[in-house]
């Protein structure tokens, strides 16, 4: 039997149409959705457990993968199926759950997967752009509890004007790359990379992306309601007990509110609420009571609601924070650069409780990060890493592979430094942050450390970059905007902001809420308070260091880039690597060889000792040596022949000088007129046509006699 089917169609203001259709496949999921952009097609899926899990959180699982047959492509390696997520498909689902989390209800605890692939794919549509808006639909057509729909889309801009979802192509050579999410009232998600522009501009593209944004969710809405709306399903609530709530609320907030104003560091802080919940625990129940454990769960959830309202009220009412400062002040700051002595590049940067330390390393296209997926193959010759061990937050626990977190994070900081690495820069470089210590924005931490390591390493960055990351609280019509937020004040507000920009503008910025949208007037507020921090960061940084070594550290590789035609390179490299083996043993360089295009090759020599990289330089040269008709040449005679002087161009490249070119008399013999080892001038005349051999004279450069 043919399913029914039942679509929607969006059409994009350049005529390009964005297709929804469900009711053909994955029907035994909760929801399910096609999205279609051209060739490219999204299958989208929602799964969410009938039965709650004994959790105080929502187990919420995006998954987001990309299929290697969409593109008729074969998985690289040697097993021959998709494994685990690529960092592109991890940093896809961090985009999607960040958008759906705050939506679905404070006390809704199912095991809820969303499943997202790409089956089809055209080379012309990033599907990541697509990725919001296929889950939301997936969800509004399930009963599964959610407040609103919401989409997502990717904008850029080329000269004046926005582009919506644009192509690969179109983004190449665009100054805003930026991914929204949003619901009909209001912003949720931002994140993106920029050159250098400012807080208006960011501004407006929001708003662009969130009038596009209206119109998607308007489309879920028509599909909805021509499958049918199904009501949204029951789930076990959460136990409440409002006698006992307000038991707890007036033991303890009063207690929590002097605890905040004592301005402690935060393990002292920390340990000082954590006796005061045990002691409400204690005051609260007994060794006999038989529902013991499930009453504690209850104490320490009441507790923790009341801390978090003092910790609000605190900053609400007295515009003071749990250290003392003010909403607009930054954590005292400190740096050094050269920590380490045997990297090409190191810098710590500390600000209060959170400090990072960032090693930068120089190295070839070799070194370059592959990318490979079905949707993109290419190399990145600048990329960040981003470590977080256990110890920086005073915790131990199991070391595993690296967490969706920190690739999220490393990321974040990758992009706000990339633009301002110099488009000639001939190295490959990697930055690995250490995060030391951490106490709120790390990631902000790493951008602050990255630049001083790219100083300190001698790469001419454009401009320094540094980092902040703004935080909320939001009751009613009441907020405070935070610059520079702690840990607990990104635990307990509304909203963490990261914004990342030179002096002239913003780079990189990435913005997550727990509430269900962000005005425009608080999101303008917080991008203009942030530009001060910024600011006042990036003096701290100059203090430091304030430009770039002149250059790269003594101990650190040299790079030179060569341009040879193609032909050559199979000479340079010799036969089975020969000729480069023997060169990077000779000179201890490391030698790369590729194809630049067509005609030209690219050929990188990396070392330390300048002296042998010249060396290296000079044999190149004389490999791929190939005279010019008509241009002039200093020789070295290397043979002294009855018929002419073999001459040398440069090593290895000897050609005959006949004796009727050396000179407009007529020479008789050549002894005791040259010796091995004498210069001359010689131009180059081209092929001989009789002997099919390069020819040079000396003649034509000498004054020609009258009867000649």
């Amino acid at each position: 039997m043919i399913p029914k089917t039942f679509t929607e169609k969006i059409t994009l203001e350049d005529g390009r149409v964005i297709t929804l259709e469900t009711g053909k496949l994955a029907k035994q999921a909760d929801g399910s959705v096609t999205v279609q952009l051209g060739n490219c097609i999204l299958l989208a899926t929602v799964v969410s457990s009938r039965e709650s899990n004994n959790l105080d959180f929502l187990p919420l699982t995006v998954d987001y993968r990309e299929k290697f047959a969409s593109a008729g492509r074969f998985p690289g390696g040697f097993f021959k199926r998709e494994a685990r997520p690529s960092t592109e498909e991890i940093l896809t689902m961090r985009i999607i759950d960040r958008v759906l989390r705050p939506l679905f209800p404070k006390d809704y605890h199912s095991e809820t997967q969303v499943m997202i692939q790409l089956m089809s794919a055209d080379e012309n549509v990033m599907a990541d752009s697509l990725v919001g808006l296929a889950a939301s639909t997936a969800i509004q057509l399930s009963d599964i509890p959610i407040q609103c729909p919401i989409s997502e889309v990717r904008v850029g801009r080329n000269g004046d004007k926005f582009i919506l979802n644009p192509t690969k192509e179109e983004l190449s050579a665009s100054d805003i790359d930026i991914i929204i999410g949003a619901s009909e009232e209001s912003i949720i998600m931002v994140e993106g990379e920029f050159s250098e522009i400012s807080e208006d501009e960011m501004l407006e593209a929001i708003k662009f992306g969130h009038s596009a944004i209206k119109t998607q969710i308007k489309a879920q809405i028509k599909l909805v309601e021509q499958v049918g709306k199904k009501e949204a399903r029951d789930y076990p609530k959460d136990e409440k007990d409002e006698t006992l709530e307000k038991a707890i609320l007036d033991a303890s907030y009063d207690k929590c509110y002097q605890i905040s104003k004592e301005f402690l560091p935060k393990a002292e802080r920390t340990i000082k609420f954590k006796d005061l919940k045990e002691s409400i625990k204690a005051e609260f129940t007994t060794e006999e009571q038989e529902d013991k454990e499930q009453k504690e769960k209850l104490i320490s959830f009441y507790f923790d609601k009341a801390q978090k309202k003092a910790v609000r009220d605190l900053i609400l009412n007295d515009k003071t924070r749990l250290d003392s400062r003010k909403t607009n002040e930054i954590r005292p700051i400190w740096g050094e650069v050269s920590t380490l002595p045997s990297t090409h590049g190191s810098a710590i940067f500390t600000r209060g409780e959170t400090q990072a330390l960032a090693t930068t390393t120089l190295g070839t296209s070799k070194e370059a990060n592959i990318v490979d997926t079905p949707t993109e193959q290419s190399e990145e010759n600048f990329y960040l890493h981003y470590n977080f061990p256990p110890f920086s937050t005073g915790e131990a626990y199991p070391l595993r592979a690296t967490s969706r977190r920190e690739i999220g994070h490393g990321n974040l900081a990758q992009r706000a430094l990339k633009r301002v690495i110099p488009q000639d820069c001939p190295y490959t470089i990697r930055i690995v942050s250490e995060v030391l210590e951490s106490n709120g924005s790390s990631s902000m931490a790493t951008v602050c450390a990255g630049t001083m390591a790219l100083m300190d390493a001698g790469i001419q960055i454009k401009s320094p970059v540094s980092g902040i990351a703004m935080g909320l609280v939001l009751e009613g019509d009441n907020y405070a905007v935070l610059s520079d937020i702690l840990g607990d004040e990104d635990h307990l507000g509304d909203m963490d902001f990261k914004v990342a920009g030179t002096e002239k503008g913003i780079t990189a910025c990435q913005m997550d809420i727990k509430v269900s949208g962000l005005s425009y007037e608080i999101l303008s507020q917080a991008l203009h308070q942030a530009k001060e921090g910024r600011l006042h960061i990036l003096n701290k940084i100059t203090e430091v260091i304030e430009n770039p070594m002149e250059n790269v550290k003594a101990h650190a590789p040299k790079m030179v880039k060569m341009h040879i035609p193609s032909e050559f390179i199979g000479a340079v490299i010799g036969p089975g690597g020969k000729n480069i083996q023997e060169l990077q043993k000779e000179s201890n360089t490391t030698i790369f060889i590729g194809e630049e295009s067509e005609t030209q090759g690219v050929v990188e020599i990396l070392g330390v000792d300048q002296e042998k990289i010249d060396i290296v330089i000079e044999k190149i040269k004389a490999i791929t040596f190939s005279p010019e008709v008509g241009e002039r040449y200093n020789v070295v005679v290397k043979k002294i022949l009855d018929f002419g002087l073999v001459v040398e161009f440069v090593p290895g490249k000897e050609t005959l000088l006949h004796i009727s070119e050396i000179e407009w008399a007529h020479i008789k013999t050549l002894e005791g007129k040259f010796s091995i080892g004498d210069e001359l001038e010689v131009k180059y005349m081209g092929i001989d046509p009789k002997t099919r051999k390069p020819k040079v004279s000396r003649k034509v450069l000498l004054p020609k006699p009258e009867d000649k």
